[in-house]
């Protein structure tokens, strides 16, 4: 039985993971099983408070977690993230922020900034990027969303915008299949 308002936002990894009653490390409990998929629902420092389909709770290492991404976007694009058919402005946004941080490190280096000046001139500064191959991730801060592309077009992957816990009607959320021969 699925407890109300369940919604898988991670993933136990590959090999399970302990637990806890608390966030304290003497306080153990049951293991995790692997690939458990869990719902995070605060953090605590590198502790997780998170719950299981069937309503049960506990605290994990929360760095460990894997990240299970929204639902895709449906046919009609209403998602209301959008897509970005051209990557080539974000990667210059996320190029400009690079350097700027680069000119930073560079004068911290050289001594001609201290920590203090450093720390000034880098707030508020978010880049992210990863590529592999043809895929490539990319955060875009002024809209709080990762975005992946494959060279040709940015489609919204994750975004940091708080869930309101409204599920979408106009679709039923992607469900793990487990084939027949899987099954224990």
């Amino acid at each position: 039985m699925t407890a109300p308002g369940f919604r898988p936002t991670h993933v136990v990894p590959r090999r399970g993971m302990p637990a806890w009653e608390a966030p304290d490390p003497a306080r153990p409990t049951v293991p995790l099983d692997p690939l458990l998929p869990v719902q995070l629902l605060e953090r605590r420092g590198d502790w997780g408070r998170i719950r299981c389909a069937n309503g049960w709770s506990a605290w994990v290492d929360g760095r460990c977690l894997v990240a299970v991404p929204e639902d895709p976007p449906t046919a009609d694009g209403g998602d209301g993230t959008g897509d970005t058919a051209d990557p080539r402005p974000l990667l210059a946004r996320a190029e400009e922020a690079l350097a700027d941080y680069r000119a930073a490190v560079e004068e911290l280096t050289a001594g001609a900034l201290d920590g203090e000046g450093f720390a000034s001139r880098t707030r508020g500064l978010r880049i992210g990027l990863v590529v592999d191959g043809e895929s490539m991730w990319l955060y875009d801060p002024e809209e709080g969303r990762w975005l992946y592309g494959d060279g040709r077009r940015l489609s919204t992957h994750a975004t940091d915008r708080p869930v309101t816990g409204a599920d979408d009607p106009r679709h039923t959320p992607t469900r793990l299949v487990v084939s027949e021969g899987e099954r224990g």
